[in-house]
């Protein structure tokens, strides 16, 4: 035992005296068999073996971790491969690349253009990014080429369609094949009385219609068919232009009708017409409590080249304004004078009087004046305006009627009630605001026009 621990002892001493071999790995002591515990305490302790020094390795490389990105942050397009593809053949076109798959931004993501979205930016900037330009200052009104039927037709048609879808819808509901019987005449004449034809001459129709068409069957397209030619006939004896006598120079319209129906525009649009005719026209801002009207007047006046007389102040005589303007008229040589008057009520009799003043006044000057006197009535009161002509023609004569405002009304049947109860010339009606859309009026045109028929 003591040559065993004095040979370890050696050993020990050996593998200190040695250089250490960094190539040579370290030798392992060989384990012998199990020591027996130490006989006593005489035995010396040969204390704690010293282990060899270890050899450092070489540390790996780290291995790089990818970091995901936080949510939000900009994540360039993955590029998709190209599937491979066979050579073009000679002559023939390269086939156009592939094109790239867009990513969708998220919500706060930047994402980069594409070449073709590159390309089309500046034409967008060209068409969404410039400031509009400024509409252009509307000129004065010129001379407008006289349309011809159909462009004047297809205006009266389409100012007429709220007219022509309340009477054609019921005819259509009505006749589907059906034998024209009793029954089916009350209730024909009841759909023209809903659109304002009129009692009377919705009977008439009715009449028409039982002496031609009694008992046969008949399909509503043969119905609205009939039905234009009865109102035509009905309206061809009060389509009258209004004609101006150059003899009477000037020759006198005295333009009346309640508020808001549309006279001093239809002073300024007749004015325009009877200047495209070369004939030399003066206005009377015979309106003279509403300063609006006078403007407004003026500027058509100037626009038209017509001689203007205002009034001195607001406020004032229109019967001596009317005096003033009708002596000078003859002196410069006009050939025609509209004479503008405040609207009135059809109901107030002390307004009516003031109207007939006018007339009484201007007389003084010319006896036979005024040569015209017409009324302009407003489509959308419907059977209102019957009663107005009844009114003004009792008080001031009225010799033609006007119609404005047929484009913004779905009672045009009205002037087929008119016709037939007063007969008074239907000089013009209105279907728009431009001053061609003032037209004399054409008995067949409108009653096509209200059946919606070409």
């Amino acid at each position: 035992m003591v040559l065993k621990t004095l040979f370890s002892r050696f050993r020990g001493r050996e593998e200190e005296a040695a250089p250490s071999d960094p190539q040579r790995p370290p030798e392992l002591p060989i384990p012998g068999p199990p020591e027996a515990p130490p006989p006593g305490p005489e035995t010396p302790d040969p204390g704690p073996a010293e282990t060899p020094p270890s050899i450092p390795e070489p540390s790996p490389e780290p291995v790089p971790v990818e970091i995901p990105p936080p949510t939000g942050a900009a994540q360039p397009p993955e590029p998709v491969a190209e599937a491979a593809r066979p050579a073009p053949a000679a002559g023939a076109e390269a086939p156009a690349p592939l094109a790239r798959a867009e990513v969708p931004a998220s919500a706060g993501e930047a994402r980069t253009p594409t070449p073709a979205a590159q390309a089309e930016a500046p034409a967008a900037v060209a068409t969404f990014g410039a400031m509009p330009a400024p509409a252009p200052t509307p000129a004065p009104a010129t001379a407008e080429a006289p349309s011809g039927r159909g462009g004047w037709f297809s205006r009266l048609k389409a100012g007429l369609a709220r007219s022509t879808a309340k009477l054609t819808d019921s005819v259509t509901t009505l006749f589907r094949k059906r034998r024209l019987d009793e029954e089916a005449l009350e209730e024909l004449e009841e759909t023209l009385i809903a659109a304002d034809l009129g009692v009377a001459a919705s009977r008439r129709i009715v009449e028409g219609f039982r002496r031609t068409r009694f008992g046969k069957e008949v399909t509503d397209e043969e119905v609205k068919a009939t039905l234009a030619e009865e109102i035509a006939a009905i309206l061809a004896p009060v389509a009258q232009p209004l004609v101006i006598e150059p003899a009477r120079a000037p020759h006198v319209v005295l333009v009346v009708g309640v508020n808001g129906t549309g006279k001093t525009t239809t002073i300024a649009k007749l004015g325009r017409q009877y200047r495209d005719q070369g004939l030399r026209t003066g206005f009377v801002a015979g309106d003279t409590f509403r300063a609006a009207a006078v403007e407004q007047l003026q500027v058509w006046a100037e626009r038209t080249g017509a001689r203007f007389f205002p009034p001195a102040k607001p406020g004032a005589d229109a019967a001596g304004l009317a005096f003033d303007a009708l002596g000078t008229a003859r002196q410069e040589g006009l050939d025609v004078l509209l004479v503008d008057t405040a609207g009135r009520l059809h109901n107030k009799s002390a307004l009516m009087e003031e109207l007939r003043k006018v007339i009484r006044v201007i007389r003084r000057v010319d006896a036979s004046a005024p040569h015209s006197v017409l009324l302009v009535l407003d489509a959308t009161t419907g059977q209102n305006a019957v009663q107005q002509v009844k009114v003004f023609k009792e008080m001031v004569d009225v010799t033609g009627l006007a119609v404005t405002k047929l484009d913004g009304s779905a009672k045009g049947g009205v002037v087929v009630a008119l016709a037939q109860e007063f007969g008074l010339p239907v000089h013009v009606v209105g279907v728009g605001e431009k001053a061609g859309d003032l037209r004399p009026f054409e008995a067949r045109d409108f009653a096509r026009g209200l059946l919606g028929l070409e």
